[in-house]
């Protein structure tokens, strides 16, 4: 069993913005699977995909970004999983735009949604985040998350969902860190 949890706000308003990398991710996963989100369950758009004969759960909560780990504690109950069965994607204002970490435990940092997360759920879920750099400039971090890459920064974000997609496809093959990180360094 393994839960992959995109964080990201419901609605067109928000699609395609630097705060849904999560989404954008586990979108094209499930694409690249061929699998959609059919069901509504636990405040989450949901997909179960089978893969060598386990069920992979890829999960977008509707809860909004700073209530996600409402969301994500509700699959966790609703499919018997422990945190570490878990895996997080979201954007990480901390690392540059284009960089992908993925971590066994820790912190929220300064990610709400994580921080939701990690308040319900507890620190040894496994993240990816996906760098989107900081604003320049003096432009508030909260209109910065929630806008719309431009020009060469979408072509970077657009990569880096993608690769973030990747590491995802890869995690779930190997179910190794360390592997995944090293195949997309």
């Amino acid at each position: 069993m393994l839960i992959i949890v995109g964080l990201g706000n419901p609605g067109l308003a928000y699609r395609n913005t630097y705060h849904n990398s999560g989404f954008n991710a586990v979108d094209k996963l499930v694409e690249r699977r061929g699998g959609t989100f059919k069901r509504r369950i636990c405040r989450a758009k949901v997909c179960e995909l089978f893969v060598g004969g386990e069920k992979i759960v890829v999960a977008k909560p509707q809860t909004y970004m700073n209530l996600s780990g409402e969301s994500v504690k509700e699959l966790a109950g609703y499919y018997r999983a422990k945190p570490q069965e878990i895996v997080i994607v979201y954007d990480d204002v901390d690392l540059d735009l284009g960089v992908l970490r993925m971590r066994e435990k820790g912190s929220a940092g300064t990610h709400n949604g994580m921080r939701s997360v990690v308040g319900l759920v507890g620190q040894d879920v496994l993240r990816l985040r996906i760098g989107i750099g900081h604003p320049e400039g003096q432009v508030p971090l909260y209109d910065f998350v929630l806008s719309k890459p431009k020009g060469a920064a979408l072509d970077a974000w657009d990569d880096a969902t993608t690769r973030a997609a990747t590491a995802l496809d890869r995690y779930i093959r190997t179910r190794s860190v360390s592997q995944t990180m090293q195949d997309l360094q």
